[in-house]
């Protein structure tokens, strides 16, 4: 396995290592300053979380281009909050991805 696989590997076991089930009324404080973003049940949340961690710029122009990664909006934020849903989330600093369960 090269050098880039292993670290690779070794990324996506801390961001898997580091992702919770949290009820989304936990978040609601880091949703007022801005710092959640959404990530669309299609996609793989560690993934994302890597490519944000690498500084993917091009996975991420073709996620939000696609409506598949933005901020959470007002309106998710209280639907969420009317259902009691939790959510998973990682935090990849200063940014906490969440995805609905």
């Amino acid at each position: 396995m090269s050098t880039t696989n292993t670290n690779e590997a070794l990324l996506h076991a801390k961001l898997n290592q580091e992702t919770a089930a949290i009820p989304w009324s936990e978040l609601t404080r880091w949703f007022a300053s801005g710092m959640v973003i959404a990530v669309s049940p299609e996609l793989d949340l560690i993934e994302v979380a890597a490519a944000m961690t690498r500084d993917d710029t091009a996975a991420f122009s073709d996620w939000i281009s696609g409506q598949r990664v933005a901020k959470v909006t007002d309106e998710q934020a209280r639907a969420w909050l009317e259902q009691d849903l939790q959510v998973w989330a990682v935090v990849v600093k200063p940014w906490i991805l969440v995805q609905a369960k």
